[in-house]
């Protein structure tokens, strides 16, 4: 009798506050780990964009390697080799090239 009474006793319903804040917790996990370092590597890339001036060598997101010749507000071009030029939006420099310049 026992059994049978403790099968028909209706369960309590899940805790609303444990669900909230549950949902709450993994979203301070997802900023801190995923969206927080996000926003301030694309500051530095920002920032790093803005401080380009001619005679700088950069590394386009592509991987090619070349240095500023002229500078718009959203392009520039590179010279990348004797008579090569190329013209490219500001936003796809990956970084500044660092060591030594090769001149050719």
């Amino acid at each position: 009798m026992l059994i049978l009474s403790l099968l028909q006793t209706p369960a309590a319903g899940p805790n609303p506050f444990g669900t909230v804040f549950m949902f709450g917790a993994i979203f301070l996990i997802f900023y801190f780990l995923l969206i927080r370092p996000q926003r301030k590597q694309q500051k530095s890339h920002d920032e790093m964009v803005k401080s380009l001036s001619r005679g700088d060598e950069v590394v386009t997101i592509g991987g090619i390697i070349g240095k500023i010749i002229h500078l718009t507000d959203d392009r520039m071009t590179i010279k990348t080799a004797d008579d090569t030029r190329l013209e490219i939006e500001r936003s796809k420099v990956g970084r500044k090239a660092s060591g030594p310049q090769a001149e050719g």
